[in-house]
């Protein structure tokens, strides 16, 4: 038993969020670098690096410079198991991203210097506050041109609504970045740059006094006045640190530092590691779960068809959530209601992957997938049942009429639809009682259309025809026992099933749900499914 708990407790599990482009996909690859689970960091964008970044694995991803599937990567650094889920920025993939976030304990949010909380950053950290998880902000290209950094922390306050306390603080930025000063150490960790990518010379930690005359000389007299100014006005003005604060929510450590360059990773992977928690109980009916009992749980959060091309397989990632997992074990899958033994599993490092034997509360591993799971299923060993909270379906916002161009080739159509639904990247419908022959994908972004046209081209040998459909809303009809086709709708209102079943609406206004809603008082609409139907 002290083994499993040792062992849980050093596992740390976070997801990296971020809007595009603010360098989420750069420092994860930075903290692997470390992690001495790559040798060389790769450029997202490409064009000047001969290697791709690691997490994008997706030939299409490799292409277009982003990132469109979550990526889970695992490695050791200084005796802690890290386990790092990399998700997509893209607002068009951001159901990938609140379905990866179900997973994390812990997030860290990056920001662009210059742009500071953006968009898609909001609609993320909104995810992140509805669980209560610890977040983390590193502010990134501190070595190019930059906000003002009270302005970025009031910013994130005044946005995001929650407090934040500057673990470091930016000595300059741009040409003028000299490092940064860490407020506990008290040390300057300085910077000096050749203006090339990674062509970063990090110097010894100064320890010296602020207004010391030798800081002067180092960092030049008006950057160490204005320093000193700040750190001063920091150490009377700002928010203590308040640990329990930070694990449920409510404070964000904040780190600056420059990604591309390596400036300030390490300390921040060192810090976080250390104020970050290790796994949390997860809820079982209203009933805490702990992370070290002896009993295995688990859930699946994603699914991922084709990883790899040569086998056509189809993995399911799993969230260990209690015990120890052993290769060959045999589990009850709750939502079949059957026994079932787990005899091929896999550690992740993107697309590559290594058979695993054993793994832990806290770890993510893939799962052969036969064809069985579903995005939020529950794993577990033990008498007593355990059922994790379902994972919603989120409503798509656009939808287009989607058949097979040559029609000898429907079983692979048909195979490739339906995989790439499990996957949760898609959603498909049809008509009342209708066949697969023709069918209406709803997708939350419309670069999903794109990515799904490029995958059943490149996967499955299947072209495709797309026409896109006027409406805008979907809602789920909650009356098991109503005929939709006994609804007074208006004309423009287009009743349809998911594959399970499920009857639901598509509206092409609000005004068309009000009218249905109006005229039809028995009607009840959700906007959300559940997975767990």
């Amino acid at each position: 038993m002290a083994d499993l708990r040792q062992e849980i407790a050093r596992r740390r599990t976070f997801a990296i969020i971020s809007h595009p482009d603010a360098g989420k996909t750069t420092l994860t690859e930075k903290l692997l670098l470390y992690g001495g689970a790559i040798q060389q960091a790769g450029s997202v964008k490409g064009k000047q690096s001969a290697r791709h970044a690691v997490s994008d694995w997706m030939e299409i991803e490799k292409q277009r410079g982003i990132s469109v599937t979550s990526s889970v990567l695992q490695f050791e650094y200084d005796g802690k198991c890290v386990n790092i889920l990399d998700t997509p920025g893209h607002q068009d993939f951001s159901e990938d991203t609140y379905r990866t976030l179900m997973a994390a304990d812990a997030a860290v949010m990056v920001l662009d210097a210059a742009k500071g909380v953006e968009a898609q950053t909001i609609k993320l950290f909104k995810v992140c506050t509805l669980r209560h998880i610890p977040i983390f902000t590193f502010i990134n290209k501190m070595d190019r041109e930059a906000r003002d950094p009270f302005d970025l922390m009031e910013e994130i306050e005044n946005i995001l609504g929650i407090r934040t306390y500057p673990m470091n603080w930016p000595i300059g930025c741009g040409k003028e970045f000299k490092g940064v000063f860490d407020r506990h150490s008290r040390h300057i960790l300085a910077f000096q740059s050749d203006g090339k990518a990674n062509g970063v010379k990090i110097l010894d930690k100064i320890e010296a006094e602020l207004g010391d005359a030798r800081l002067d000389e180092l960092l030049t007299a008006p950057l160490h006045e204005k320093l000193s100014e700040d750190i001063e006005l920091l150490d009377g003005a700002s928010y203590d640190f308040d640990l329990d604060a930070v694990n449920t929510g409510n404070l964000s450590p904040v780190f600056f530092g420059s990604a591309l360059t390596n400036f300030g990773v390490e300390p921040f992977l060192q810090e976080f590691l250390r104020l970050a928690p290790s796994p949390l109980p997860r809820t079982s009916g209203g009933v805490p779960v702990e992370p070290a009992q002896d009993v295995f749980s688990g859930f699946i959060f994603k699914i991922q068809a084709n990883m790899n091309k040569a086998h056509r397989d189809r993995i399911a990632f799993m969230r260990i959530c209690s015990g120890r997992f052993e290769r060959g074990m045999e589990v009850t899958h709750l939502q079949e209601g059957k026994k079932i033994k787990l005899a091929q599993s896999t550690q992740l490092m993107a697309q590559d992957r290594a058979t695993v034997d054993v793994a832990y509360a806290g770890d993510i591993i893939g799962l052969f997938d036969p064809g069985i799971f579903s995005i939020g299923d529950t794993l577990y060993t033990g008498k007593e049942p355990i059922r994790y909270a379902g994972i919603p379906t989120f409503a798509p916002e656009h939808f287009a009429r989607v058949t097979q161009v040559d029609t000898m080739k429907r079983k692979q159509f048909v195979k490739g639809m339906e995989q790439v639904a499990q996957e949760g990247a898609i959603q498909i419908f049809r008509e009342l009682g209708g066949g697969m022959e023709e069918v209406i994908v709803g997708v939350v972004g419309v670069l999903q259309f794109e990515v799904l046209e490029y995958r059943l081209k490149n996967e499955y040998n299947v072209d495709i025809r797309m026409q896109n459909l006027p409406y805008e809303h979907i809602r789920w009809i909650e009356n098991e026992d109503l005929d939709p086709k006994a609804l007074d709708l208006t004309s423009d209102t287009r009743r349809i099933e998911d594959l399970k079943g499920n009857k639901l609406l598509l509206f092409t206004s609000p005004w068309a749900i009000t009218w249905a809603e109006e005229h039809n008082p028995q009607l009840r609409l959700s906007e959300f499914g559940n997975r767990e139907d």
